[in-house]
């Protein structure tokens, strides 16, 4: 028996070293890449830059809009560098969601952060040329919008601007963040920050702000085939824009739709359904152009502004809630009254001026040079200067010089060949106006219409500007009368008086038609019908000072020239002043500072600061219930707004109210009262020099006071308004004076029985179809 020996094949020595050195490298690399990671993370010898330290990981910041609500809590508008306002995952449709993860991370739900597979994928396109989709999951792109990592001020490393190795260096901070990101918060919560981060462009940043500048809708309201066209555009804001590349955004729409199928998230013949459907869109860019109360938000914002840096806060970053007086209901009316009535008056001032220049001297002849001098304050005047070190040619070619831009209308814009000089032209030929109710127990401003368009028109002519208010000015004449011994029913004769000036020379003011009747006039009837005589008279017995002084008390701001001229209202004031002042009489005497402001709540809903107005006990009671008195008579039978608001309006209620007229009809002015709002009106144009020819077409009863009489009507019509329509509370302490001048008609003989009721009896009701 021969014994088989048993042959063995001689081992390689190389393969056991191969797989060792392999071992040993990758060990080693592995060991190298968490050295890496915990320099970077470290920044260690600051070669890498700082990483967010753990406070800002658990308070993330990202910069959010300050939202303004009205009274009634409807948005007014936002201020934001980034509009960018916070939803919660509850207000996530599911539709969005599932989209969201189908398109750009599957996964999500599985990695801690960083999706393995991903990055194979991306290494591996990049080996071999292919690349197909990116590695970055929604946890990364959270890290990189709520830390900016790639910002200057955490990538200040040594390393930082060596080619290649920098990105490497920022994805790997976008790594570690993730990470983190997962540790500290739930998949939910990170699916909610992306979403109320991520930029979708046309200004909108997160998705509440997204679906309502493209749909016009709230987040949770999406329908699957919006919420893929939004899903879409994360991919290149500009590029698939809906509103600016359709066809793009529809095939990038359906990029989405056909992901949705792939995952599950979407039945296959409901896709068939929804790819071949146009994209609908309800496209509107929230910016301080748009909305209601333009003017308003602007003067509010100078406000908030000082507000906030003076108590550490970002006005445009930080997600204050402010809260303000403004009711929504009663400023569309304003904007409305105010957009009917000018329309016309601009049309009457366009045939009034019809081939003629409006800027006219006292003599009513045009100011030579009118155009070239405006043109010179001009923001292009002073540009142009400068680019041209004030060559006069140069300028004067570029400013004469026809170019495309849309202009304002009445009927809309319209884009038409100007040179900037035409341009200042035509949009000088235009009236103005300012208009504000307030409440005047509380001084809360309930509208706000600072001008006819803000787009084209920013300077506000409530606060803003300052103009002559004419026979407006009166009633604080009375007032300082009334404080004085004199009483509504102290007669006065019409005659004329001339009061010396300092100067030498003697102030002998006419009446607005030239004319002295001789008559005896009560101090009622003189201010409801506003002779300028009575007014003299009554300068004359107590001095300009003390009408300064009264003025003042009451709330007028501005400086008050001490000469008798200012019993016709000579000196500038603000509307915004005006309403205030007028409204101590309704309130009883004391002045209550217009305010619009109520509080002001952080982004959690913790209230910062709550404002209570200031208040001036500027009258008493009895002196303000009598200025009501005589006010009452404007809006009475001869009074100046007795046609136009009884006849025109239909307005039946207990009314207070002055008008104002100022020379050459530069100002026209309109102060109603009712028990619970007061509302000053004022039309003009922009400059002084400009405005009709006669006192028939530019008194204020005719300018400035139907744009009151139309928002009246339009208030009380709104039944979900509690706008009180009289009468006027009494005062609880007996008067001193026996109030009998209702007892007489406007010209001064005594109503008969029928006469009274006639007008005492009046119906309240509104007709809205009254001829205007």
């Amino acid at each position: 028996m021969t014994t088989r020996q048993k042959t063995i094949a001689p081992q390689n020595p190389v393969f056991p070293k191969v797989i060792t050195t392999l071992w040993l490298l990758f060990a080693g690399g592995f060991v190298v890449f968490i050295l890496y990671v915990y320099a970077v993370s470290a920044n260690f010898l600051n070669l890498f830059g700082e990483l967010p330290n753990l406070r800002t990981l658990e308070n993330p910041k990202s910069e959010l809009a300050s939202e303004l609500y009205s009274a009634d809590n409807k948005l007014l508008g936002k201020y934001f560098r980034e509009n960018r306002s916070p939803v919660d995952y509850e207000d996530l449709p599911e539709n969005l969601v599932n989209a969201l993860v189908a398109t750009e991370d599957i996964r999500f739900e599985e990695h801690s952060g960083i999706d393995a597979e991903a990055m194979a994928r991306v290494a591996a396109g990049i080996l071999t040329g292919n690349r197909k989709g990116g590695g970055s999951t929604l946890t990364q792109q959270v890290a990189k919008n709520l830390f900016d990592t790639r910002s200057d001020e955490l990538n200040n490393g040594v390393l930082n601007d060596v080619p290649g190795l920098g990105m490497l260096i920022l994805k790997t901070k976008e790594w570690i963040m993730a990470v983190k990101l997962e540790r500290n918060y739930t998949k939910r919560e990170i699916m909610t920050m992306y979403l109320n981060t991520v930029d979708f462009g046309s200004n909108a940043f997160g998705i509440k702000v997204a679906a309502r500048t493209f749909f016009n809708k709230k987040p949770e309201d999406l329908q699957v085939q919006e919420s893929a066209v939004l899903v879409g555009l994360l991919k290149a804001p500009s590029a698939f824009s809906p509103k600016f590349n359709p066809e793009n955004s529809k095939r990038r729409r359906n990029v989405v739709l056909s992901q949705m199928v792939k995952y599950g998230y979407l039945p296959e013949e409901e896709y068939n359904k929804l790819k071949e459907k146009d994209i609908k869109l309800d496209y509107r860019v929230e910016n301080q152009n748009i909305g209601l109360a333009p003017y308003f938000r602007t003067e509010a914002a100078k406000f908030l502004l000082q507000w906030a840096r003076e108590n550490g806060y970002d006005l445009y970053a930080d997600g204050l809630k402010i809260y303000t007086t403004i009711d929504s209901r009663m400023q569309e009316y304003a904007e409305q009254a105010v957009s009917k009535h000018m329309a016309a008056q601009q049309k009457l001032f366009f045939e009034h001026w019809k081939g003629r220049n409006p800027w006219v001297d006292r003599s009513n002849k045009e100011i030579k040079g009118f155009a070239e001098q405006a043109i010179k304050r001009s923001d292009r005047y002073r540009k142009l200067n400068e680019r041209f070190d004030g060559n006069q040619d140069s300028i004067n070619y570029y400013l004469n010089k026809k170019i495309p831009m849309k202009v304002f209308t009445w009927n809309g814009e319209e884009e038409r060949m100007m040179s900037p000089m035409d341009s200042l032209k035509y949009y000088k030929h235009f009236l103005q106006t300012g208009f504000m109710a307030m409440e005047p127990q509380t001084g809360h401003i309930k509208a706000w219409v600072g001008g006819i368009n803000y787009k084209h028109f920013k300077y506000d002519h409530v606060k803003q500007g300052a103009r002559q208010p004419g026979s407006t000015f009166k009633p604080f004449l009375y007032t300082a009368a009334i404080e004085n011994g004199y009483y509504p029913c102290y007669e006065v004769i019409d005659a004329q008086v001339c009061i010396p000036l300092p100067d030498g020379n003697m102030w002998c003011p006419n009446n607005a038609d030239n004319k002295f009747s001789g008559e005896k006039f009560t101090l009622r009837k003189a201010l409801a019908e506003s002779v300028n005589a009575i007014s003299a008279f009554l300068v004359n017995k107590l001095g300009a000072e003390t009408l300064v002084k009264t003025a003042k008390r009451m709330g007028i701001s501005t400086p008050l020239d001490p000469t008798p001229s200012l019993a016709l209202g000579t000196s500038d004031v603000t509307l915004f002043d005006m309403v205030g002042a007028y409204g101590t009489f309704v309130n009883g005497g004391t002045w209550v500072e217009p305010n619009y402001i109520t509080r002001i709540e952080d982004k959690h809903g913790n209230v910062l600061k709550v404002f209570a107005p200031k208040t001036v006990e500027a009258l008493s009671e009895e002196t303000a219930y009598m200025m009501v008195y005589m006010l009452k008579a404007a809006a009475e039978p001869g009074g100046t707004a007795y046609y136009g608001l009884r006849h025109r309006n239909g307005l039946k209620n207990e009314i207070a109210a002055k008008t104002g007229t100022t020379q050459n009809q530069s100002d026209g002015w309109f102060m109603g009262l009712t028990p619970n709002l007061v509302t000053g009106t004022w039309v003009g144009g922009e400059d002084r020099s400009i405005h009709f020819r006669t006192i028939a077409l530019g008194q204020g009863n005719k300018t400035a006071m139907p744009i009151y009489g139309d928002f009246m009507q339009r208030v009380y019509a709104d039944k979900t308004l509690d706008v009180s329509k009289g009468p006027f509370p009494k005062p609880l302490t007996p008067l001193s004076v026996e109030l009998d001048c209702a007892k007489y008609n406007s010209s001064g003989m005594p109503m008969d029985s029928a006469q009274q009721d006639e007008f005492l009896l009046m119906p309240t009701e509104i007709d809205l179809d009254a001829e205007i």
